[in-house]
């Protein structure tokens, strides 16, 4: 399996301070900042960041899943909305799924995605977060 990467550049204090961010394959690049993270700024963060992956992660897995079961989905729409609290810690993180998925049950779809939660890589990744929530409806 290939190995990951992302590089980060931080210049100056905290909060007057300013970051790059850089994805290896390319895709992305850019600014961040104290006030992106914990203020109204409108660069990107970290939480952002995690966010993206999880969401990503958490709907390949669950195409899968489906895939596995007989049932490909039409369309998977993950939203992972990623809380900071004091410490900063993440605190809590909500998953969302939208899914157009025909032929399956409202109990099976139910029970694929909690097991999509619970084993994508990114979900394992993030264990140490206190919660973990999620919404998955068929539409």
């Amino acid at each position: 399996m290939p190995v990951r990467s992302a590089n980060a550049v931080w210049k100056g204090t905290l909060k007057e301070g300013k970051g790059h961010l850089k994805l290896e394959s390319g895709v992305y690049e850019g600014p961040y900042t104290w006030a992106s993270r914990f203020a109204d700024g409108t660069e990107t963060n970290p939480e952002e960041l995690i966010g993206a992956a999880h969401a990503g992660c958490y709907a390949m897995f669950l195409s899968a899943l489906l895939t596995n079961n007989n049932t490909p989905s039409e369309e998977l729409e993950a939203t992972a909305k990623v809380h900071l609290g004091d410490g900063p810690t993440i605190t809590k993180i909500e998953l969302q799924m939208v899914a157009k998925v025909p032929g399956i049950s409202a109990d099976r779809f139910q029970e694929l995605a909690q097991e999509a939660k619970a084993k994508c890589p990114i979900s394992k990744a993030l264990a140490a977060v206190p919660e973990i929530t999620l919404e998955a409806r068929l539409v």
